[in-house]
C-alpha cells in the first residue's frame, strides 16, 4: 500500500506545529503556570485593594498570554518567507519501507526505523525524524487518506513511537 500526497505549508500550519512544541515542553508549562499565578495575583490584588500590584500582575499576564503566540505566528511567516524549501510544495510518498519526499528534482527518503514518532495533533500529522525536527502535514491536505496514512505508521512503527487514531 501506498500513501501519495503533495503539501504545500501556510504561515498557520508551521504556527500550529510551533505552538505545539512550544505548549507541550516544560517551557510551554511554566509559562501556562505563569498565566495562571498572574491571574490569581491580578485578581486577589484587586479585591484586596492593592490596585498598583493588580496592574503589575495583570502586565505580566497579558504579556505571557499574548508574547508567546505573537512571537511564534511572526517566526512562522518570516521562515516561510526565506525557507524556499517549506516554502515550496512537497509531494510525500508513503510506503512499506518508509517516506520519501520530493521536490522538483530533489529527494530524501527516511525509512521507518529512523522515525522517532509519529503523531497526529487536531489539524496536523507530525512525523519526527528526531526530537524537535518534524514534517508537517496538514490533515486538510491529505485528501481522504488520513486513514490509510494512519494504518501504515501504526504497521510500521512500535506502539509507543506512533499516536495516530
Amino acid at each position: 500500500m501506498t500513501v501519495e500526497f503533495d503539501v504545500k505549508l501556510e504561515p498557520k500550519d508551521l504556527y500550529r506545529f510551533n505552538l505545539y512544541q512550544t505548549y507541550t515542553g516544560s517551557q510551554g508549562i511554566i509559562s501556562i503556570l505563569i498565566i495562571i499565578l498572574a491571574g490569581i495575583m491580578t485578581a486577589v490584588s484587586y479585591k484586596d485593594g492593592n490596585y498598583s500590584y493588580a496592574v503589575m500582575y495583570g502586565i505580566f499576564f497579558v504579556i505571557f498570554i499574548g508574547y508567546i503566540p505573537v512571537t511564534l505566528w511572526t517566526k512562522a511567516k518570516l521562515t516561510l518567507k526565506s525557507n524556499k524549501v517549506l516554502a515550496d510544495t512537497l509531494h510525500y510518498e508513503v510506503s512499506e519501507d518508509g517516506i520519501r519526499v520530493t521536490q522538483g528534482e530533489e529527494s530524501g527518503e527516511l525509512p521507518w526505523k529512523q522515525i522517532y514518532k509519529m503523531i497526529s495533533t487536531r489539524n496536523n500529522v507530525l512525523i519526527y525524524s528526531g526530537r524537535k525536527n518534524a514534517y508537517i502535514i496538514p490533515k486538510s491536505q491529505l485528501d481522504g487518506q488520513y486513514d490509510r496514512l494512519a494504518e501504515l505508521a501504526n504497521d510500521r512503527l512500535e506502539k509507543f513511537r506512533v499516536k495516530m487514531k
